[in-house]
């Protein structure tokens, strides 16, 4: 391939990755929409939901922790973080790595939120249907995963 053929096909994909880019924020904010019309059920925010569901996932995890992982500043996940404390749905637990920084874990009640959050969620993706495959999903994925990864050198505070 010549430098003109490459830099062509470079051109070509950075349109194609900016189609992405033009679809994820309205993607992202009607799903933000959902999960909050959902949500009221249990009573959690996009932002609750979305720690407590890291914590599903995860494990316990710190407050900073929590943040690089999602890229959202740490005093919002804090903010959260708080709020979900004050309904019971998480505890502070000693961190035998760091005497300061608490491991935050979910509690019985907070597990039972968000499992019952995340299988409303899956009903919805379940509906999705058309001829999507397995192999698009994880090129979907991948696309998407590598245009996060190059923007990791953003600052998130």
């Amino acid at each position: 391939m010549s430098e003109s053929e490459r830099s062509l096909a470079s051109e070509e994909l950075a349109d194609r990755l900016a189609e992405v880019f033009d679809l994820v924020g309205p993607l992202y904010r009607r799903a933000f929409r959902k999960v909050e019309q959902d949500t009221t059920i249990e009573g959690l925010s996009v932002g609750m939901r979305a720690v407590l569901n890291m914590l599903r996932e995860r494990g316990p995890m710190t407050v900073p922790q929590m943040g690089r992982d999602q890229a959202l500043s740490r005093q919002f996940v804090q903010r959260m973080i708080n709020d979900a404390a004050a309904r019971g749905l998480v505890e502070f637990v000693p961190n035998p790595a760091h005497k300061r920084s608490s491991l935050i874990r979910l509690t019985q009640e907070g597990r039972t939120a968000i499992t019952a959050v995340v299988d409303r969620e899956r009903a919805v993706f379940r509906r999705v249907g058309g001829d999507l495959s397995s192999a698009d999903v994880d090129a979907c994925i991948r696309v998407l995963s590598r245009l996060l990864q190059s923007l990791d050198n953003v600052e998130i505070e």
